[in-house]
């Protein structure tokens, strides 16, 4: 089942508020994680943040390296911490990560 055209909307809306120079591969891969199943019945707001840092932590930094090499998931979210974050600044984002924030996503 698509997402409804409002909820493509508000999901655009909620990409350009948070991150205005994402680019659009990255955009178009975010608005795939925020179609899946679980997040649809979330607001757009929250299932495009939850999407962006998975989407950044799994493209744009050493997680799943680091899973790899044994880290757990918590171990490795704090250690792409700073990649996460660099990222959204890059992309002039308007909310960045908290070490303390779960920021669990689309898919971990």
């Amino acid at each position: 089942m698509p997402m409804t055209t409002k909820r493509q909307a508000a999901v655009s809306q909620a990409l350009e508020r948070l991150a205005p120079l994402m680019p659009l591969e990255d955009a178009l891969a975010i608005k795939a994680l925020v179609a899946r199943p679980h997040m649809r019945g979330l607001p757009a707001q929250r299932a495009v943040w939850l999407a962006t840092i998975t989407h950044i932590r799994h493209t744009h930094s050493d997680y799943d390296a680091l899973l790899d090499e044994g880290y757990d998931r918590d171990a490795a979210r704090f250690f792409v911490l700073d990649e996460v974050n660099a990222v959204l600044r890059r992309w002039q984002a308007t909310r960045f990560l908290d070490a303390d924030e779960d920021g669990v996503g689309a898919d971990g």
